[in-house]
């Protein structure tokens, strides 16, 4: 292995070292707690993912001293929530700054590309972005693959992010929802979300949403009229489901030859 030295392997125990030792395509036992680094850098499609998604993974991890960054590819100017008097995108990126120092995140690099037309932007394009701002990060936080929300922008910042860690042999861990909790948010709201079987989670981590639910709340264009993600947050309760995408050490997708959405 290249940059993810034996010791930093050790790092991801049990769910990365395990694996890395036995070679093995079986699936880890479940964990229960976040890996340990030292930098982390999330990738995000919009303002208010880094907190209406990822806000009580990243609080957490910062406040276990990781330091963690924040890229965001687009200022959300195509929301259909929020009046503003001022232009939109402006207003979410304000947003996203007073959030993201809520979160304890250090620093947010936020790009210009067209909201809701981050899929015609070339992956390799989007993945030099996201290399640029790297910087010393041990792992890469993103939503799952199929978004989450089967957003298009969001599937495309994720793949990004995979090009950019496969060269850089760095993890990539994934926000993801348990699939009944997708189900029922479908079925009372006619969404879109893509739910994980207990099989393909890896991690359930127990959250405080303390920081998450103050960071909401600095995304006022966005959160007031809201009730899909109220919902999730209470069907969530205090747990957080994430699953590894790449783990350099394997050489290839995961551990499993499941298919994504």
């Amino acid at each position: 292995m290249s940059r993810i030295t034996e010791q930093r392997t050790r790092q991801f125990e049990p769910t990365g070292a395990s694996l890395q030792r036995g070679r093995s395509k079986a699936k880890p036992a479940l964990v229960t707690t976040l890996p340990s680094v030292r930098a982390a850098l999330a990738v995000c499609a919009h303002p208010d993912d880094e907190s209406f998604g990822l806000g009580a993974i990243l609080a957490a991890l910062a406040e276990r001293t990781t330091a963690v960054r924040t890229l965001c590819f687009t200022h959300g100017e195509a929301s259909t929530l929020g009046n503003t008097c001022r232009p939109l995108g402006e207003v979410r990126t304000e947003e996203l700054r007073a959030a993201a120092e809520v979160l304890g995140i250090e620093d947010v690099a936020v790009c210009s590309y067209s909201d809701g037309h981050l899929g015609e932007v070339p992956v390799e394009t989007l993945a030099e972005m996201v290399e640029q701002v790297l910087g010393d990060a041990e792992l890469l936080i993103v939503f799952d693959q199929g978004g989450i929300t089967s957003h298009p922008d969001h599937c495309q910042a994720t793949q990004a992010a995979l090009t950019a860690a496969r060269r850089h042999d760095l993890p990539v861990l994934a926000w993801t929802l348990p699939e009944q909790v997708a189900v029922e948010l479908n079925a009372e709201h006619g969404t879109s979300f893509v739910g994980r079987s207990p099989s393909e989670v890896d991690i359930v981590a127990e959250v405080d949403r303390n920081r998450q639910l103050s960071a909401i709340a600095c995304h006022a264009s966005q959160s007031g009229d809201n009730p899909v993600m109220w919902h999730r947050l209470e069907l969530l309760g205090d747990k957080e489901y994430l699953r590894w995408l790449w783990l350099p050490w394997l050489g290839r997708e995961k551990y499993s030859t499941r298919s994504s959405p």
